[in-house]
Formats: structure tokens, sequence, C-alpha cells
């Protein structure tokens, strides 16, 4: 399938599992008559596969070693983009940022990486399902910058429209999105 087929159909999928109208409290706490759920998208077996493809090719240019973000909307993400980076012998690995570091076992906040390994010089690619003004991608950012990686990018699968892209460029972070929101809103 092309790029634009796969991009097109993977819209399609969005349209059905994932997009709705009803007023909803965002994760801002902004009020909206909109909203995007992505985990039935990412966790369907060809949605999962095309957000996976169209994000792989969105990161090929920039290769990071390492893709992820905070839960829960990363997990799923980073977890496909790992897969299929293995597949098409460019291996990207994932992790995921906790909310808050546990209180037991390890304690850590970022998790999915092995014993000894660190994000420490690596070039780290921070993904999100829906992006409304980026916060909570710019919690993700400080803890992986404190675990002294190399932010790449934020890459979000859909970018609400809301303040995002002048938050990142004000913090000084490039901001890429495979869709915006009035792509869905204006059909």
């Amino acid at each position: 399938m092309s790029k634009s087929a796969s991009r097109a159909r993977l819209a399609d999928i969005i349209r059905v599992r994932s997009f709705g109208r009803g007023e909803i409290t965002l994760a801002s706490g902004r009020k909206s008559d909109f909203y995007f759920n992505l985990k039935p998208t990412m966790l369907d077996p060809e949605g999962a596969t095309l957000l996976a493809e169209l994000t792989y090719e969105a990161l090929r240019d920039d290769m990071p070693d390492y893709v992820g973000g905070l839960e829960m909307g990363a997990v799923p993400l980073a977890g496909a983009i790992a897969q299929l980076s293995w597949l098409k012998n460019h291996p990207i690995a994932a992790f995921f940022v906790r909310k808050k570091p546990k209180e037991h076992g390890a304690k850590l906040a970022i998790e999915g990486l092995a014993k000894g390994e660190t994000l420490q010089g690596k070039r780290v690619v921070i993904v999100e399902d829906v992006t409304t003004t980026g916060g909570s991608a710019i919690k993700a950012v400080e803890s992986v910058r404190e675990a002294g990686a190399e932010i790449v990018m934020v890459l979000t699968m859909i970018d609400r429209e809301e303040g995002a892209a002048a938050n990142f460029a004000e913090a000084g972070l490039p901001f890429r999105s495979l869709y915006k929101a009035s792509e869905f809103l204006n059909r």
C-alpha cells in the first residue's frame, strides 16, 4: 500500500474507532466538543500496523536510538514502532515514562531499559497519541533529558491544534504530527 493510501486508510480507522463528538474534559483541563481516544486504533491489528508504519516513515530521516513517551498513550505506539523497526533492519528501542515513579520495586520513572542500559547521550523521539497543549509530552521530555538523552523531536499521531506547536517551539523542541484535528473536523 502506498504512503498516501496507508494514511487515508488509517484516517478511516481513526474516524470509526477513535473519534467522537460530545462534551469532554481533556488532560489539559480544557473542555471540548470532540475527542480522540486513540487506544482502540492503537490496539486494533490494522490500526497498530498502519500507525507503526507511518510513524516509522516519519522518523526514518532522523533515525533515533529510542522512541518513547509518557504512559499510557505512548506505550502501544513505542512497542509497535520498536517491533517494526526490527523487521526493517533499523532497530529503534522503546521505553516509556511513568507519570509518577513506582513506589516499590526499582522505583523507576523510565521503564523498558535493561539493567545497565541508559538514555545518556542517546537520540530520542518522544511520541504521543493525541496532543493538545503538549504538557504531557513536555513531562516526558523533562524526564528523558534528566536521564541525559538528546531530544530529536516530539511526534504525535494527532495534533488537536490547541497550542502544542507554539509551546514546543517556545521550548525549542521540533514537533510533527501525522494528522491534525481539522482533518477530522472538516469532513
